[in-house]
């Protein structure tokens, strides 16, 4: 597996080389193997679904908005239905994970607007000739696949509040809260920032934290190789480097 990268191939002489590697994988391997093994007629468009859902990455979506996209952008027609089976196809191949929304407050799974990840971020970038490299979604991901990987059941996480809008008037929001991670009885929140150094950027990412109703440990994790710290509020905060390093930073 390659978190982002260019895997370390012996025989490679140049970085373009191992980007025409990893796309040829991709495309005559992974991507074809799917197609083979499910008998899709629809090929041209599994291989626009790929494009959609790397590009997507850390985004919630459903297949009625990708459904709106191929017919916008494409002027292709793409049902939604079709859409859910090349997904599911392409999750039982275990080149993407699907991320379920939960809502925290109401204790219960929204099922529309999930997020998908790729299991393999190198796979994922090449297909997209690295030319996507938001850092945020590409961190997200990673934490995704390190969750996954200490076996940890993850989902995506909503917090229902009420606020006021410009005119003063009551409004419902909803925050999102990066991942809400499960073991047994334990639980965790986690929030991943690329940069916090702004305090919009801060505000923001807390807000999430500050509006769940119960004391399970709550987690930012940044960018850096920083030791967790606890802040004033109790969150905790550690460097990207560090949560991958250490099996039980969850245990801090």
């Amino acid at each position: 597996m390659t978190y982002g990268g260019l895997p370390q191939v012996a025989g490679f002489q140049s970085e373009r080389q191992k980007a025409d590697y990893l796309r040829n994988i991709f495309a005559n391997v992974y991507l074809k193997d799917v197609i083979e093994r499910n008998r899709l007629q629809s090929v041209d468009e599994i291989g626009i679904l790929v494009d959609v859902l790397a590009s997507a990455i850390g985004s919630p979506t459903n297949p009625a908005k990708i459904a709106k996209t191929f017919a916008s952008e494409r002027q292709m027609s793409y049902t939604n239905k079709t859409i859910s089976t090349h997904i599911n196809h392409l999750a039982d191949a275990f080149l993407i994970s699907k991320a379920g929304r939960f809502d925290i407050r109401g204790r219960k799974y929204i099922g529309a607007n999930l997020k998908y990840y790729f299991t393999d971020l190198g796979l994922r970038n090449a297909r997209l000739n690295f030319r996507q490299q938001e850092p945020t979604h590409i961190m997200e991901n990673i934490v995704y696949n390190e969750l996954l990987i200490r076996g940890y059941n993850v989902d995506v996480g909503v917090v229902e509040i009420f606020d006021k809008d410009k005119e003063g008037k009551r409004i419902r929001k909803q925050l999102e809260v990066d991942f809400v991670v499960n073991q047994a009885s334990q639980r965790y929140y986690i929030q991943v920032a690329y940069d916090m150094s702004s305090e919009q950027k801060q505000t923001q990412e807390f807000n999430s934290l500050r509006n769940i109703p119960d004391s399970f440990k709550k987690f930012v994790i940044v960018n850096g190789q920083s030791r967790p710290w606890r802040n004033d509020e109790g969150f905790v905060i550690m460097g990207m480097k560090y949560f991958l390093l250490n099996p039980d930073s969850l245990e801090f």
